[in-house]
């Protein structure tokens, strides 16, 4: 099993909440204080170079005009990343190409990173939240189509070699395509996606080979979608997905004592409890089917994967394994039990730190974490032939090359 850190980059320190209805979409950038926010970037690159220190991977991503995420470009957090990390597999989840002008400038950006790390990227493709279709003006109902189109040119893009290739597609139209670096990784990067609660997405992903990251999700319904997509692969006669097909990111804190640990997932727990948006923010028309439509204009479903849980009790949370937390040992127990109870996964997204969480808070969790739970849960989960280990995958690439000439 991959673990990886992470953290959102929040701007933790907000007005009342009566003083503005979304933090996700209308809170006004005067909020924001420059010098703080610089000291916050430095802090939350630091927690990735301590990451690759402690052995841990590193998963990045990005959400725009809004407090929640002080990254727009998560290609940039990458490239700076790259250089400054040594080991860590560096993964974006992800890119969100459906809303993006210019497909082929973002396969260029992910191969220029991928040669920096000396070919440690994952490169996650998203469709995008639908509270950002408002400032990318993108019509929400041709964004799924645009994710894939997006994603084929991309994979075209990286595994053509021999020149310029025009290409004319539904949504994209491009005239001498010729990608400058190509990726480090041959024949290109791991993809990873997320796809909500879309089984039909899931499926998708999986058949082509890619990884399918859930986030914050109970684990009754993980285990209802990765057994879904397994259930399928076998309807299709195809082979089962290894372990590290699947990825989950739950809330993590680790400390010496329960009580210690129930403190820091407090800290964590800020990502819920402010991350709000006004309902028709949440579900644009045509983003999401019709009848899930109709039940948010009706009132009977009033909100996303976090909105649906908000109101229960932290122990909610625990038991249904989105909140992990307690002492080493809890949390390797934990950590078994929910790979269990789904069937198998191979990447951990550990949502290490949020909110207005120390630096030393945090570093005293993701420490822990590290060298109390890592070592114990490590061995769990297959691995796919064709993404093994970083050495194999050069090794592999160097064999098909010998084999080729």
């Amino acid at each position: 099993m991959e673990l990886y850190h992470f953290t959102e980059m929040p701007w933790p320190h907000l007005p009342p909440d009566e003083e503005f209805t979304s933090m996700r979409v209308n809170l006004p950038s005067s909020v924001y204080d420059p010098v703080i926010g610089a000291d916050l970037y430095h802090s939350y690159l630091d927690q990735y170079v301590l990451a690759d220190r402690l052995g841990l991977n590193c998963m990045v991503n990005e959400h725009h005009q809004t407090a929640t995420c002080l990254s727009p470009s998560g290609a940039l957090q990458m490239a700076i990343l790259a250089r400054e990390t040594k080991n860590a597999r560096l993964c974006i989840l992800g890119n969100p190409i459906a809303n993006m002008a210019d497909p082929i400038r973002c396969a260029e950006e992910m191969a220029m990173i991928d040669n920096i790390s000396h070919g440690r990227l994952e490169c996650g493709f998203v469709r995008g939240v639908p509270y950002e279709l408002f400032s990318s003006n993108r019509n929400p109902t041709e964004t799924s189509e645009r994710l894939w189109e997006s994603i084929d040119l991309v994979i075209k893009a990286w595994t053509t070699h021999d020149g310029p290739f025009n290409y004319e597609g539904k949504w994209i139209h491009k005239r001498q395509v010729n990608v400058w670096p190509r990726p480090y990784q041959q024949p290109h990067p791991r993809i990873w996606t997320t796809g909500g609660s879309s089984l039909a997405h899931a499926c998708r992903s999986i058949e082509r080979g890619f990884t399918f990251a859930m986030f914050l999700t109970p684990a009754d319904k993980m285990a209802k979608m990765f057994n879904g997509v397994r259930d399928f692969c076998r309807d299709k006669n195809l082979p089962q997905p290894a372990d590290d097909q699947f990825a989950f990111m739950p809330l993590v804190a680790v400390g010496e004592t329960e009580e210690e640990a129930r403190k820091m997932i407090d800290k964590v727990f800020w990502y819920v409890t402010h991350n709000k948006a006004e309902l028709q923010f949440r579900a644009p028309p045509g983003y999401v089917e019709t009848e899930l439509f109709a039940k948010f204009v009706t009132g009977e479903f009033t909100g996303g994967r976090t909105d649906a849980i908000r109101t229960q009790g932290m122990e909610y949370f625990r038991d249904n394994h989105v909140a992990i937390y307690g002492t080493p040992e809890s949390v390797v127990k934990q950590i078994k039990d929910l790979y269990r109870k789904v069937g198998g996964f191979g990447h951990l997204i550990a949502m290490l730190h949020s909110g207005d969480m120390s630096f030393n808070m945090t570093k005293k969790s993701m420490t822990l974490f590290a060298k109390e739970v890592m070592p114990h849960i490590k061995h769990l989960g297959s691995i796919s032939p064709e993404f093994g280990p970083l050495a194999d995958r050069k090794k592999t690439s160097k064999r098909k090359k010998k084999k080729a000439a």
